[in-house]
């Protein structure tokens, strides 16, 4: 394990009653980068996260999480990190602006009025945002609760799940905030189901199957696991997304 790494992770286990969801997890992020857990519905991405944001004790193993240890140290390590989970965790009486300013305002932050408004505006959401949370739909709930997590900017950040129930449009949005937030220092690490949101962003992705890390490198490390590939010419099509993105982009 680096000294110098912002997230580590060794030997995690974790069981419910006979099941075993964590069977000896072992990795680590590197301060400043992008870290993509990669697995299916169950695999244990999830308990991960809620062990490593000390919202669940592991049963052996250990973590740390900005230099503390996540079960020794689990106050230093709340106030190093933000979280936004599988669900949208917005109060739904108030306004969008009146969620960010509230978080503001816990955080202790001068001017939560100005912080809530440069959310809202970056994330598409100024013409909303004195709308009651109610009123939302999904995908502008999850960019509301994406920016509460910005807020205070926090060295480390864990995005579960981020872009579930997004647009194309929105999920494009997210995937540049990340990248920018990697590249102003903070450290991500972020649980997907997406291969194309993992190939996209991170600077390595770990899979997780069964409880266990099978594969652990950058994309092009994780490509030389299959046999070379063979030279065909294949004449390449437009995905959905880029004509998505192309016609809703000439009616503006």
């Amino acid at each position: 394990m680096s000294a110098d790494a912002a997230i580590q992770v060794r030997g995690l286990q974790k069981s419910y009653g006979k099941q075993e969801v964590l069977r000896g997890v072992d990795f680590e992020v590197a301060r400043g980068s992008i870290f993509a857990l990669l697995g299916s519905n169950g695999a244990g991405k999830t308990t991960t996260i809620r062990i490593l944001a000390t919202l669940l004790r592991a049963d052996a193993g250990t973590a740390t999480v900005n230099g503390f240890d996540v079960a020794e140290h689990a106050d230093d390590v709340r106030q190093s990190i933000s979280l936004t989970g599988q669900f949208a965790a917005v109060d739904e009486i108030l306004s969008g602006r009146e969620n960010l300013v509230l978080v503001a305002k816990l955080r202790h932050l001068p001017d939560p009025g100005t912080v809530a408004d440069d959310l809202l505006a970056r994330f598409s959401l100024t013409e909303a945002g004195a709308r009651r949370v109610a009123t939302y739909s999904g995908g502008m709930r999850r960019r509301l609760d994406i920016a509460m997590s910005l807020i205070g900017d926090s060295p480390v950040i864990f995005l579960d799940e981020p872009t579930a129930g997004l647009d194309p449009e929105a999920r494009i949005e997210v995937w540049q905030l990340v990248k920018e937030l990697a590249g102003s220092g903070t450290t991500v690490l972020l649980t997907t189901q997406y291969l194309d949101e993992a190939e996209q962003l991170a600077d390595r992705i770990a899979i997780l199957h069964q409880g266990r890390i099978i594969a652990n490198g950058t994309l092009a490390e994780l490509k030389q696991l299959l046999p070379p590939a063979k030279v065909e010419y294949v004449e390449k099509q437009p995905t959905l997304e880029e004509i998505f993105l192309a016609i809703i982009g000439d009616k503006r």
